[in-house]
Formats: structure tokens, sequence, C-alpha cells
């Protein structure tokens, strides 16, 4: 089995590491609401979904 010759340093194992980040999801606004939802999906606020109500949302008393 192979072993590294020399020790990898903390610059060079944190350059490689640097792909290995999370990323940010992408977030749209309900053209109905303005509530940030994620695209392709219907709003979790209004229910609306390309201009059409689709779910069915009960209003908090």
């Amino acid at each position: 089995m192979a072993v590294p010759f020399r020790r990898t340093s903390k610059t060079k194992k944190r350059m490689r590491r640097t792909h290995l980040k999370k990323e940010v999801g992408a977030v749209t606004t309900c053209p109905k609401c303005g509530a940030a939802i994620r695209p392709h999906r219907a709003c979790t606020k209004c229910g609306n979904y390309k201009g059409e109500n689709v779910l069915e949302i009960e209003e908090e008393k």
C-alpha cells in the first residue's frame, strides 16, 4: 500500500477542500403574496402555483 512521502500541508489540504462547501438553494418570490418560495413549487402561504390556486390554505385565527 502506498504511503505519502511528505505530510500534506494545511494550505494544500484547505485548497483541495474549497469545493466541498454547501451551496444556498434557489429562492424566488410568490407573485401573489410576495412570500419566499423555492422555484417550481406551490406557495405554502397562499397556495398558488402559476397563477392558479392549487392548495387550500386555512387562515390562522
